[in-house]
C-alpha cells in the first residue's frame, strides 16, 4: 500500500510539468470549468496538485517500501482521468442549477399571476402564456406583443385589463355551473364574444402604432427646434406632417381606449351578477337563465360600443 502510494506521489508529480504546459497553451486543455484561464492551471498544477504529491510522498515514507509500478501508472494517468470526470460533474451540476432556477421561475412567475389576479389586474407574459391559455389568451399575448414593440407600454396595459377580467369571468362561471352543462357553454361562448369584439379593437390599436413606429419625434420636435432656422419650407413641412401623423396616431388610440371602457364595465357587471347566483342547490334552472340572461344583456350592450361602425377592423 505504501509503495503504491510512493509511486502514485512520483507519478503525480511528473505529469504536472506536461499538464502545466498543456495548460498555458491552451487553460481548456487542462482546467475544467465554462472559463478556464491561466491563474487556474497555475494553482492547480504548480501549487494544488504538487502539494497533494508531496504530502503523499511523505506519508508514503512510513512504511519503508519503494514504489510500485501499478502506482507509478496511476500517478501519471490521475489528472487524465480526473479531468473528463470533473467535467462531467460540473455538468451535472450546471444542469441540477438550471433545473433548479427554472422550476423558482415557474413558481415566481405563477406566485405573479396569483398576486395579479387577488389584486384585480392579471399581468400577461406574451413570451410565455399561461400553461391553460386558450386561444383568445394567445391571441391577446401576440397584440401585447406588438404594442410593447411599439413602445406603447400605455396601450399594452388595456391588454392586461380585458385579460385579467376575462380569466376572472371565467374562472368564475366554472365555480358556479358544471362545465359539462349546456349553460355554461353558452354563457362561455358569449363570453367569449364579447372579448373578442373587445380583441378586435386591441389588434387596431397594434396595427395603428405599428404604423408609425419608425417615426422618431424627439429626433423631428429637436430638428424643428434647433435647426428652424437653416430648414428648408419643404423640409420643414415635411417634418411637421410626421408630428401631425403621431399627434393623430395619439388620437386614434385614446379614441380606441375610450371604446374599450364599455366593455370593461359590461364585465365587471356580469362577474358580480354571476356571484350574486347561489347555485348552492344543485345549480337550480331558474339560477341559470338568469345567468344567461346577464352575459345575453351585457354582450349585445358591449357589442354595440366596442365594435360600432366596423372601427375594430379599420
Amino acid at each position: 500500500m505504501f509503495g503504491f502510494l510512493q509511486g502514485f506521489a512520483y507519478g503525480l508529480f511528473v505529469s504536472c510539468a506536461p499538464w502545466f504546459l498543456a495548460g498555458m497553451i491552451n487553460p481548456a486543455l487542462a482546467v475544467p470549468g465554462e472559463r478556464p484561464n491561466r491563474l487556474q492551471v497555475v494553482l492547480r498544477y504548480w501549487l494544488l496538485l504538487p502539494f497533494v504529491a508531496f504530502v503523499l510522498w511523505l506519508t508514503s515514507l512510513w512504511g519503508g517500501f519503494g514504489p510500485t509500478v501499478a502506482g507509478w501508472i496511476a500517478g501519471l494517468a490521475a489528472v487524465a482521468v480526473a479531468l473528463p470526470v470533473e467535467h462531467g460533474w460540473r455538468r451535472w451540476r450546471a444542469r441540477q442549477r438550471e433545473r433548479r432556477d427554472a422550476e423558482a421561475r415557474r413558481r415566481a412567475r405563477a406566485e405573479q399571476e396569483a398576486a395579479a389576479r387577488e389584486s384585480g389586474l392579471a399581468e400577461l407574459d406574451p413570451e410565455n402564456p399561461p400553461e391553460d391559455a386558450d386561444a383568445l389568451v394567445r391571441q391577446l399575448c401576440t397584440v401585447k406583443r406588438r404594442l410593447l414593440q411599439t413602445g406603447r407600454n400605455d396601450s399594452a396595459v388595456h391588454v392586461d385589463r380585458l385579460y385579467s377580467r376575462y380569466s376572472r369571468v371565467a374562472s368564475l362561471l366554472s365555480s358556479r355551473f358544471d362545465p359539462a352543462e349546456v349553460t355554461h357553454e353558452r354563457a362561455l361562448g358569449l363570453l367569449t364574444e364579447v372579448c373578442r369584439g373587445a380583441l378586435d379593437d386591441l389588434q387596431a390599436m397594434a396595427r395603428r402604432a405599428e404604423s408609425v413606429r419608425d417615426v422618431d419625434g424627439g429626433y423631428v420636435r429637436r430638428r424643428l427646434h434647433s435647426e428652424r432656422d437653416t430648414l428648408t419650407p419643404e423640409e420643414r413641412q415635411a417634418l411637421e406632417r410626421r408630428l401631425e401623423l403621431l399627434q393623430e396616431t395619439d388620437d386614434e388610440l385614446r379614441r380606441i381606449a375610450g371604446r374599450l371602457e364599455p366593455v370593461m364595465t359590461a364585465l365587471d357587471d356580469t362577474l358580480v351578477s354571476v356571484a350574486r347566483i347561489d347555485t348552492g342547490r344543485s345549480h337550480a334552472s331558474v339560477d341559470a337563465e338568469q345567468a344567461l340572461l346577464d352575459l345575453q344583456r351585457f354582450s349585445a350592450g358591449a357589442g354595440r360600443y366596442g365594435r360600432t361602425g366596423g372601427g375594430g377592423n379599420q
